[in-house]
């Protein structure tokens, strides 16, 4: 607990971190988390991002699939299904930057894509217009909604092509919510942070 509360102190202390150190020092948190930490705070966010209105009104909803360390979103993705969404993820092309939604079936047969993320393995694209809500996988993100990535750029290249009536919330451990990400030119932020 008390290394914990170190790190967090650190990056509030430290607003001039770099991207860099910002990405080591949470991937370095999001690997010490326990699995049951790690569950329970991930229910809490589905609970939270349940009740948020952009989620209640979204018909068709982009989810990750969640990869090294987090939040989980299987439970969320089963939950929108039963609750009579369209559930897409995103799968990236053979060029490695570029990601498309794709709608993922109750019982699709997921691989792994480019960077190890799993996505499934039969592709049905579906059009960025019919995208109500996306949400987004972050290391850090502020307040404000500035988001900092694995640092590949695919989310803000995607998130820059969506309309500007298309919803996008990120989700995060509460570690992962610093007071300021630094940013450039082509980072894209997202309207809302949901996090436990």
């Amino acid at each position: 607990m008390l290394k914990k509360l170190n790190l967090r102190l650190n990056l509030t202390a430290s607003p001039r971190l770099t991207k860099e150190e910002i990405r080591s020092r949470i991937l370095l948190e999001l690997k010490k988390q326990r699995e049951e930490e790690r569950d329970l705070k991930s229910r809490l966010i589905c609970e939270r991002l349940f009740r948020v209105k952009a989620f209640k009104e979204a018909k068709n909803v982009m989810f990750y699939i969640a990869f090294g360390g987090e939040v989980n979103t299987e439970e969320m993705i089963r939950e929108a299904r039963r609750l009579g969404k369209i559930v897409t993820v995103p799968v990236c092309k053979e060029d490695r930057v570029t990601m498309t939604p794709c709608i993922l079936d109750e019982h699709a047969t997921l691989k792994k894509g480019p960077y190890g993320v799993r996505e499934p393995a039969l592709v049905k694209h579906t059009s960025l217009r019919d995208l109500d809500l996306v949400i987004v996988p972050g290391l850090a993100f502020d307040k404000k909604g500035n988001r900092l990535g694995r640092g590949k750029g695919c989310y803000d290249r995607f998130l820059s092509k969506l309309s500007e009536h298309t919803n996008s919330i990120g989700l995060a451990f509460g570690f992962q919510i610093l007071p300021v990400i630094p940013t450039d030119e082509h980072d894209v932020s997202v309207k809302r942070v949901v996090f436990a």
